[in-house]
């Protein structure tokens, strides 16, 4: 009766501060040059039209001629000097955006990693902060910089994307919009130098800018839009009890690919399912910190970092058997769906861990819980 409670006041409390906290609206794109920094600017010249009070908190225009014209008219907060590393560089002033305190900012670069010394690491941190002072933002991001996409990204690109956003960043929007053109479309914008600088053309056409790849992460912008109206319509409509909760488990080894990959596809299905989640990392005598290697423990600490970044509860438990520990933590936290990688057995390891196997499979589905085993 207390727990129900204590659910009950942190509930309240939440509606109060998202009463409190400004609207958050994302554009996202496929790719660079898709006109989502244009698409902005044409929303703060209509909104200034009607009356709302906007500024430019900071817009990257890439001396794109189209999008710099649009600059013109719109209230413009100075952004701040930093010398860094012997160089005077541009950057947000946060801090004057919160004093100014406008109705509505635009926000762009979504994923910007800021100059080292500045209040937050990162240019969504800086946003959050902004939405968290009652301010409306505006922002935009393209896809690949999503961080439980990195993998599919990288399989598409062989691009390393240093710049991420966590996917809480995007659940938290209010509105999502997907700026959308066709491969031809955009490949021609590259050709007419609407996007890099020609000298750049031809080299970004035998990489980034191929049809094929274009295609690929046009899908994955519109499903992630796709995902966030789902989430807009089930968060919206009326709460049907009869509905089962999800609670999704990911159990994860010290193989650092392997977990890597689970963590992101398993913030992937949450996202989906609107559910909570959490990563279990069972660590067996054999995985004791004194007898594994040192890059090994690194790589676990930075892939249970990951998992908390993304919105996951992080559970580390002792035990000499995976498998119990794994059906314990199922049963306290009533999980609905274990999440596990796609296991890499030679011959031995099959004959060994086969009848482990099975036990999991069958008090999994005594129990009601889907088993969900990823490549």
């Amino acid at each position: 009766m207390e727990n129900d409670r204590d659910q009950s006041a942190d509930q309240f409390l939440r509606l109060i501060q998202e009463s409190r906290r400004g609207k958050f609206k994302i554009y996202i794109g496929m790719s660079a040059g898709v006109g989502k920094t244009y698409r902005m600017l044409q929303e703060a010249h209509a909104l200034l039209r009607g009356g709302i009070g906007v500024k430019v908190g900071f817009v990257e225009t890439h001396r794109r001629t189209e999008t710099q014209a649009l600059l013109e008219g719109l209230p413009v907060i100075p952004r701040r000097k930093v010398f860094y590393k012997g160089r005077e560089l541009d950057e947000m002033d946060l801090q004057a955006i919160l004093n100014s305190h406008p109705e509505l900012v635009i926000v762009d670069e979504l994923a910007h990693t800021n100059i080292p010394g500045s209040k937050n690491e990162k240019r969504w941190q800086d946003v959050l902060e902004i939405l968290d002072a009652g301010i409306n933002v505006i922002s935009a991001v393209n896809i690949q910089h999503i961080e439980s996409l990195y993998d599919e990204v990288h399989d598409i690109t062989g691009i390393e994307v240093s710049e991420r956003v966590p996917d809480r960043v995007l659940q938290v929007a209010d509105e999502v919009v997907n700026i959308d053109l066709t491969a031809d479309e955009l490949i021609m914008r590259l050709k007419e130098g609407k996007i890099y600088d020609p000298a750049k053309v031809e080299t970004a056409l035998r990489n980034f800018f191929q049809v094929e790849k274009i295609l690929q992460l046009r899908e994955l912008a519109l499903k992630e839009v796709v995902t966030a109206v789902e989430r807009k319509v089930e968060t919206t409509l009326p709460v049907n009890t009869q509905f089962r909760h999800e609670r999704l488990m990911a159990s994860i080894s010290s193989n650092h690919v392997v977990a890597r990959r689970l963590i992101r596809k398993t913030a992937r299905l949450a996202a989906y399912y609107q559910a909570r989640w959490c990563v279990l990392y069972v660590q067996t005598p054999a995985e004791d910190p004194n007898r594994i290697k040192l890059d090994v423990q690194r790589h676990l600490i930075n892939n249970l970092k990951l998992a908390t970044e993304l919105g996951a509860e992080v559970i580390q438990v002792k035990n000499k058997s995976i498998f119990n520990a794994l059906v314990e933590e199922c049963e306290k936290r009533k999980i609905t769906t274990v999440c596990v990688g796609k296991p890499h057995f030679n011959l031995l390891q099959v004959i060994l861990r086969t009848h482990a196997f099975n036990q999991l499979l069958n008090t999994l589905s005594e129990s009601d819980i889907d088993l969900v085993i990823l490549s």
